[in-house]
This record gives structure tokens, C-alpha cells and sequence, in this order.
């Protein structure tokens, strides 16, 4: 008789919360005792179950990065697993992205599963992701319309009772006086340094892990998204919508429209030389240390120069703050440069593709369209349209800049 072939089997469990799991048997037993009871029925089939338990409790399905997943990963790597069992697909992962890696790794190591139907499965798996997802943002927005806090930072001004906004009668003060003197004094930047010079302060948060922020000075973006937010004439905004909330208001709507009214004021002012001369790399700069660029502009004898300058520039109103500051038009023709030259370049299009896809027809079909976007980067106006599509950072070190793609050719 041949000799039986033993194949060792390795079972998987995981649930999405931890609710549950303090109980005696809960989802990751009653997952492992099924699995286990499939495994004896392949006994014939040689399979042996492993002793090692692979259980990752109230981990989300929608990463990899789970401990007893890159465990059982390790194993499989390093040949002591020839079988993984799960009680369902989508135990092991709701994202094909991400199963699509696996699988990936179940074939370089001889783990062999039936591809089409844990396709469809996982298909049906990421469905249901999805509309679990639509149906906790349904629920937010039906409880918003219905005036209730759906939790977020909590605004300087309130405090947090039972899942409705409290008002602190000593912050709120001080957002009234803020608004006052916005309209007093004409622009958020005067307004920083008069808050700066009066010592007042952001609000302190403590958060769950022990940690306080906060009850440092205001940063001018601060100020305006507090100048903007209707939650204090008693409104809750979402999707563009202001709904009644159940919470006091603190400031008055005559006070508040006037206050609005000097804003889009203020903004109509900059906005025609802004127009003029767009950033096209706003959100994607930061230095080689880490700290952000953003735009900023001087007018000299009637000129306006663009720069892109370290956001703690802006942050803390340039008051004996070094940082970098890089000339705007410099720093964008040499990206665009760059961008067109790697476009161009038919060695960087294929090696970018994954062996199996680089066909002929692909790469003629890539390279085409790269070349295509590459002459339309020659336009300034198509620039700013494409440089946001295909790049999604950029890193400016003293001699070199390191760009990352972002679905360059999809």
C-alpha cells in the first residue's frame, strides 16, 4: 500500500470587536471547534491538525497587520504549515486586495485553494463590508438630522454629557470675545496676535490613553474653522447641510452673519490673485525632516512672489520661527520636469508593472498613454488637473527631491 501523505492543517479565527470575548466559549472557540470538526472529517485525506492556535480577537478584516495573521504567515514562510482552514472567507480577509497577496503567497509556498470560488466569496465578503459601512453612515446622518452629537473633537465652548454638548460657561466667554474682536479687528492674522498678547488658549483635551493636548496658542487655521463652525448658533452641519441641534448656542445669529459676511469678504479679496497663480502642489510638499509646505505669497512693489513654506511658519505667525521657504514656480516646473521625463522613459513604465501584466499590448497601451500625459503636462492649466492624479507626495531634501506615483497609468 502507498504510504499516507500527511498534510498539516493550520486553523484561523478572528472577530471584528472584542465584545464577548471575556466569556468561556465565544466566536473564536465556536470558529475553531467547526474548523476543527472539518479538518477530522479530511482525515482521510491525511490532514493533521496543528496544536498552534492562530486567534487575533476585535482586529478589523480590512488590514493584514494582525499578530496572529503574520504569525501563521511566518509559518507558512517558513514551511510548517501546509493548510489553512477559516470558518468563513472573510475571516481571513475582506479586502481582494489583500487576497490577492495572500494568494499570491499560498502558491509560492504549494498552499492550494479553489481561486474562483474564494473569489466570488470574497467579492460578497467586501459587499458586505460596504454596506455595513452605508449603514453606519446612514445612522449618522439620521441621528444629525434629529439634532444629536455624533461624537468628534468636541468644540472649545462645550463639554461632553451623555452623547449631547454641554456648554462651558467659562470657555464660551471666551468664543464670544473671539468673534467680537474678529469684527473688530478686520482679519484672523491681527486677531492671532491680539489672542496671543491676551494670553488666551486653546481648549485642553484628555484623551483616553492619558494623553492632554491642546492649551497651546491658536494657529490661524484654527481660528478660522472656529469663526466657520455652526455648531455655535445651534447647528450641526453635515454633507452641507445645517441641521437644529439639541445643543445650547452660544453665539447670537446677527453676531454670527456679520461675522460670516467679513469672512467671505476677506476671501473674495485674495481670491482673484490666487486664481491667477494656483499652487499646484498644495497638500503633497513637506521637507526631508517631515514638516509640511504649504503655499504662501509676498507682494513686492505691486509683484506677487509664490512660496511654499513650513506649515509652522504660518502656525505660530512667523514670530521667531525658522523654517524652510522654497520659491513656488521653481520647486513645480522642476516636479513637472521630472514627471515627464520618468513618463517618457519606456524602461520605468514596464518595470513599474508586475511581471505577469507586462504583455506587449499592455506596455504599447501604457506607454502611449504616458506619453500622452506627458505632452499634456506641457500646459499649464492640464498640469494642475494631472499633477494631483498622479503624485501623491513629494520630499524636498537639500540635494534631491523623492517623489510617490498615485494610480499613474490606471
Amino acid at each position: 500500500m502507498p504510504k499516507q501523505m500527511y498534510r498539516r492543517a493550520a486553523i484561523y479565527t478572528r472577530k471584528s470587536t472584542e465584545s464577548g470575548l471575556e466569556q468561556e466559549f465565544n466566536s473564536l472557540d465556536a470558529q475553531r471547534e467547526a474548523c476543527t470538526a472539518f479538518v477530522k472529517s479530511q482525515a482521510q485525506e491525511g490532514w493533521q491538525l496543528l496544536p498552534d492556535r492562530y486567534d487575533d480577537g476585535g482586529l478589523s478584516g480590512a488590514s493584514l497587520e494582525r499578530p496572529a495573521l503574520r504569525r501563521l504567515l511566518g509559518d507558512i514562510e517558513a514551511g510548517r504549515v501546509d493548510i489553512v482552514v477559516v470558518y468563513k472567507v472573510d475571516r481571513l480577509t475582506r479586502s481582494l486586495t489583500d487576497f490577492a497577496k495572500l494568494i499570491d503567497l499560498f502558491d509560492q509556498h504549494t498552499i492550494s485553494m479553489g481561486r474562483l470560488t474564494l473569489n466570488v466569496l470574497l467579492s460578497f465578503a467586501q459587499f458586505e463590508r460596504e454596506v455595513i459601512g452605508e449603514r453606519i453612515r446612514d445612522k449618522v446622518a439620521q441621528s444629525k438630522a434629529k439634532g444629536i452629537w455624533m461624537g468628534g473633537p468636541v468644540p472649545l465652548g462645550y463639554d461632553l454629557g451623555d452623547r449631547e454638548l454641554l456648554v462651558n460657561p467659562e470657555e464660551a466667554e471666551q468664543v464670544r470675545q473671539i468673534f467680537t474682536l474678529y469684527l473688530e479687528l478686520g482679519s484672523v492674522r491681527t486677531l492671532k496676535s491680539e489672542l496671543d498678547r491676551r494670553g488666551m488658549r486653546s481648549k485642553v483635551r484628555h484623551q483616553r490613553d492619558g494623553r492632554i493636548t491642546g492649551g497651546g496658542p491658536f494657529s490661524r487655521g484654527h481660528l478660522y474653522r472656529l469663526l466657520a463652525n455652526p455648531l455655535y448658533i445651534g447647528k450641526l452641519p453635515h454633507k452641507g447641510m445645517l441641521h437644529d441641534g439639541k445643543h445650547e448656542a452660544i453665539i447670537e445669529p446677527a453676531l454670527w452673519q456679520n461675522v460670516q459676511s467679513r469672512l467671505e469678504a476677506n476671501r473674495r479679496g485674495g481670491t482673484r490673485a490666487v486664481a491667477q497663480h494656483p499652487s499646484l502642489l498644495a497638500g503633497m510638499l513637506s521637507t526631508g525632516e517631515g514638516h509640511k509646505l504649504v503655499p504662501s505669497h509676498a507682494v513686492k512693489k505691486g509683484k506677487r512672489y509664490r512660496y511654499y513654506i513650513e506649515q509652522r511658519l504660518v502656525q505660530d505667525d512667523c514670530l521667531g520661527v525658522k523654517g524652510a521657504r522654497y520659491p513656488a514656480l521653481e520647486v513645480e516646473s522642476a516636479v513637472i520636469a521630472v514627471a515627464r521625463r520618468f513618463l517618457e522613459d519606456r524602461n520605468h513604465i514596464t518595470t513599474a508593472l508586475p511581471l505577469a501584466a507586462a504583455t506587449p499590448t499592455t506596455v504599447k497601451r501604457l506607454t502611449d498613454k504616458a506619453m500622452s500625459i506627458s505632452q499634456s503636462l506641457g500646459d499649464w492649466q492640464e498640469a494642475q488637473r494631472i499633477i494631483p492624479q498622479i503624485l501623491s507626495t513629494v520630499i524636498i531634501h537639500p540635494a534631491r527631491m523623492d517623489m510617490t506615483q498615485s494610480g499613474i497609468l490606471r
